[in-house]
Formats: structure tokens, C-alpha cells, sequence
């Protein structure tokens, strides 16, 4: 049996070759991957004595001749192949254990060049392990280290499966799939933001109990990306204390931390159903964390927090006293963790903030809808008074902040805000006078002298009008009705003061 190693990941190599060795397995190896089994004591030649032919153009050449792809890619069903193997000279291939140099972390180094990016494509290792993938009930093909002890055993034992050499070729297409894209994206043009055709690589990070229902199955993925090789968020969250995450703790815990990391002031946001039900910023967190709750201390319970400045002992204390799923942080106080930990399931979740890089993913039957983030900096916000009254600086400084906790709720969006804290909400509804009617009963007496945001405008008075009724004074909306002089009507007749910002930030 001869087998070719040739390999980035050096993890458990060593004891695998010598297990391969100690089964009488004759190994090939090249460049690094042969000086490092042979400084381990391992039995291995260079690719040079299987091919007679010298490793040329700095390495590009080595194992692209017909004794390697011929030897691998020969049928040992057929006889004719056997037979012209024979008359060449040629021995067959029975283990190829190839994985490839790691591109993404190669091309985002600071100060990497476009030759140093060209000179990592491996191309004779992703040839090899298509050759043996394609070959795979003759041939073994290995990309993964964590498949190397049980594959030793089996060789022991005397026989690799069909199925376990069919799951092995598999995952070895798919190690040069996501090689590839990886490749594609960094050659893509940074303007060509929606090319044509490209493929996404995902990583599975672990198997959560369930989907959204216990009957669906499900797994939580990282993207493997060189446009966003660092995204940030739950997907890199460490995770501290308590239950392992399930599929709609990560779709919450996402919808938090990316609210309470879009306000730049110390912010506490309470998250249920990915709609923030509780949000509020304030320098002193543990009374942010006061306000959130306010905002709706019914759909707090059970739900997720995220606060997006170091965790103090007196917020932990504060949120002692309400049963929630989980707790997103950047970083713990260890007095705030120790009177956390006191909940058993809590889960404590420590997180950077997330990239708002990248492109955003929605699948529907047969396809995905791809789309920029909904991303628009202060910069470009420039809120234009339309009604004869003008905001006042604080119903200016409450309607900012109120337009920017909209786009985080599901459409159609109407939030209430009062003194930096959302009071009322509104979301999900078919019409938006709805939302504003369920926004007033949630906020109550506390509607009174606060302003309103809605994700998109008005296509009636009714909605302004609902609103003046529940006390509010001040509206930001984007506006482009065709019925926008109505909608400021309502408003003036009511004393309220207007903003148009040209946004919109559906939610669907």
C-alpha cells in the first residue's frame, strides 16, 4: 500500500505516520510536510524517488505527473486500467492525505501583496485530493487530523467501509470548495458587491438540541470569509457559564448584541422574539438597566440582555431578580460573574462587538436574497423639520435615538421614547396604525411627552393622529408618502414636531 502526505495542518501527523508506517504503508511525502516526518523518525521518501522527476519552479511542480495522478486515479475494478498501470511502470495510489495551506488567514495579514497572496494557491494539492475524491472506493482520501486515529484503527482492523471512504471524498470536496471560494472572494472586485455567481463557506460551530421546534434539526455555521475575516458578534462569543445555546438563543442573542452595539452611549437592551422589548441608554448602566426593564417588564421575562459595556456587580444585581435566557457582554466585572453564576442556566456570553461588514443572507425556497446591511452612518442622517414646529434639542436628542432603535424591530416598526429609553413598541403588524395603537397601550401614562420613530412612513394621518392621542409630541419618519402633506397636517393641527430623514429601515 503507498500513500501520499502532504499537509498544512501538522496536528497529530507525526503519530499518524507512524502508524501508517507500522502497517506497512510505504509513504510519500514533499517540501515541509517530508523534512517534518523525517525529523520525527519517520520512515517517508521524497515525491521525487516515486516520480523520478525533480521538484521544479520553486516547488510549483512536484507532485502534477502521470505516476502520481495515474496511480491514483486508476480503477482497480477495471482490468484494462490495471493492465496499463502495469505497462507504464506505474504503481497505484491508496491513500492521499492532503489538507491545504489556510488562505484566509494567508491573505488577511496586514500588508499582504497580490504575489503573495498568488504564490499561497496551492494548485497540486487540491489536483490530488480531487483525483483521490473522484477515486474514493479505490483510494483513501484524508483532509481532516480528527480522522486520522479512526482511520488507523480501520486499516488495523483490515478494512476502510464504502460508506466512511464515501464521507472521507466528501469531505474533501468540500475543503476545496471553500478553498476556492475563498480564493474568489479575494480576487472579486471590492465594487462588484453582488457579482453574478459566488459561493459561501460555512464551518459548523456545534449541533444545537433542535430548530425552531423540536422536530427540525439544526446546527449553528461560521462564515469563512476574506472580506470579513473577523465578524465579531455571537458567532465568536465565548461562552462562560451555563446550558449550551440553542437555535433561537443564537437568533436572540444575535438581534441584542448587534442593538445594544449600534448606540455608541452605554446601552442595556432586553431582546424576546428578536424584537428589543427593553432598551434604554444611560451612564450609569445598572439605571439603563432600570429603564429597559420599564419598557415592557412582561416580555423581559425569558428574554435576552445585552449590554454593551463592561458588566459591573450592581447591574448583575439588578438582574438578579428577572429569569432570563442569556447575558451578552464585552467583557465581567469578576464580581458581576461570580453573582451570575449563581443561576445555574444562565448563559453568559463575553463578545466583541459585531462587524456591520459584509452582506446580509435570507433564504427562501430554491434561492437567497442577498443584500447590503442596513448600515446608513450618522453622517448621512441629516433629519429635516417639516412642521411648524421644530423639535426641541431634547426631543431632537430622543428622536435620534428613537430612529435609530426602529430599524432593530420588526416591521411594521413604531417605537415610543422617552428620556433615551424605549417605552412603547410596536412590531411585525400588517398596518402601521396598528403598531403605534399596541406601542400607546404598551407605554401607557408614560406615552405622555414622549417622541415617535416609525421605520417607514405614513401612508395615512391615522397613524399621527393615534399617536397625538397617547400624548406624543414629536414624530421622525422617513417620509415619501404621496400623502406626506396629510401626514403633516395631522401634526401641525396637533402642535407636534415632524423630522424626515429620507431612510427607511424595514425589518422583515
Amino acid at each position: 500500500m503507498k500513500g501520499i502526505i502532504s499537509v498544512h495542518d501538522k496536528t497529530g501527523l507525526a503519530d499518524f505516520a507512524r502508524g501508517l508506517a507500522g502497517l506497512g504503508v510505504e509513504l510519500y511525502s514533499t517540501g515541509g510536510t517530508h523534512k517534518a516526518l523525517a525529523d520525527a523518525g519517520v520512515d517517508v521518501k521524497s515525491i521525487s524517488e516515486l516520480t523520478g522527476f525533480p521538484e521544479i519552479l520553486d516547488g510549483r511542480v512536484k507532485t502534477l505527473h502521470p505516476v502520481v495522478h495515474a496511480g491514483i486515479l486508476a480503477r482497480r475494478d477495471l482490468p484494462e486500467h490495471r493492465a496499463e498501470l502495469e505497462r507504464q511502470g506505474i504503481a497505484p495510489i491508496d491513500l492521499v492525505v492532503v489538507n491545504l495551506y489556510p488562505f484566509v488567514q494567508t491573505v488577511t495579514k496586514p500588508g499582504v501583496t497580490l504575489e503573495d497572496a498568488l504564490e499561497n494557491i496551492d494548485i497540486g494539492g487540491p489536483t490530488m485530493l480531487r483525483a483521490a475524491a473522484k477515486n474514493y472506493p479505490s483510494v483513501i482520501v484524508v483532509v481532516d487530523p480528527a480522522d486520522y486515529a479512526p482511520l488507523l484503527d480501520m486499516l488495523a482492523a483490515g478494512q476502510v467501509p464504502q460508506p466512511e471512504r464515501r464521507r472521507l471524498a466528501r469531505k474533501a470536496f468540500q475543503h476545496v470548495a471553500s478553498y476556492d471560494t475563498a480564493i474568489s472572494q479575494y480576487l472579486k472586485d471590492p465594487q462588484d458587491i453582488l457579482p453574478d455567481s459566488f459561493t459561501i463557506a460555512l464551518n459548523k460551530l456545534f449541533d444545537t438540541r433542535y430548530g425552531e421546534n423540536p422536530h427540525q434539526r439544526a446546527a449553528f455555521y461560521a462564515e469563512e470569509s476574506v472580506t470579513n475575516p473577523n465578524p465579531g458578534g455571537i458567532v465568536s462569543a465565548e461562552q462562560l457559564h451555563g446550558k449550551e445555546l440553542s437555535y433561537n438563543n443564537v437568533m436572540d442573542a444575535d438581534a441584542a448584541w448587534t442593538a445594544a452595539c449600534d448606540f455608541s452611549g452605554p446601552t442595556v437592551v432586553v431582546v424576546k422574539h428578536t424584537n428589543p422589548c427593553g432598551l434604554a441608554s444611560h451612564d450609569d448602566l445598572a439605571e439603563a438597566y432600570r429603564r429597559a426593564f420599564a419598557g415592557d417588564p412582561v416580555s423581559a421575562f425569558g428574554g435576552i440582555v445585552a449590554v454593551n459595556r463592561r458588566f459591573t456587580a450592581a447591574i448583575a444585581q439588578e438582574i438578579g431578580r428577572t429569569f432570563y435566557e442569556i447575558i451578552i457582554a464585552p467583557d465581567y466585572e469578576d464580581e458581576a460573574l461570580d453573582l451570575l453564576r449563581k443561576k445555574r442556566d444562565l448563559r453568559i456570553l463575553r463578545a466583541a462587538p459585531p462587524s456591520m461588514a459584509g452582506l446580509d443572507y435570507r433564504r427562501v425556497v430554491g434561492g437567497l436574497l442577498v443584500q447590503e446591511r442596513d448600515d446608513i452612518p450618522d453622517t448621512q442622517t441629516e433629519p429635516k423639520a417639516v412642521t411648524r414646529r421644530k423639535p426641541s434639542d431634547a426631543e431632537m436628542r430622543d428622536l435620534l435615538f428613537a430612529n435609530r432603535a426602529v430599524k432593530h424591530i420588526k416591521s411594521n416598526a413604531i417605537v415610543f421614547v422617552r428620556d433615551s429609553a424605549l417605552v412603547g413598541m410596536g412590531a411585525g403588524q400588517p398596518n402601521r396604525v396598528t403598531s403605534v395603537m399596541l406601542a400607546a397601550r404598551a407605554a401607557g401614562d408614560k406615552a405622555k411627552g414622549a417622541v415617535m420613530a416609525s421605520d417607514a412612513f405614513f401612508p395615512f394621518p391615522d397613524g399621527i393622529e393615534t399617536a397625538a392621542e397617547a400624548g406624543i409630541t414629536a414624530i421622525i419618519q422617513p417620509g415619501g408618502s404621496i400623502r406626506d402633506a396629510e401626514a403633516i397636517a395631522a401634526a401641525d393641527a396637533h402642535n407636534m414636531a415632524m423630522v424626515f430623514t429620507g431612510h427607511r429601515h424595514f425589518k422583515h
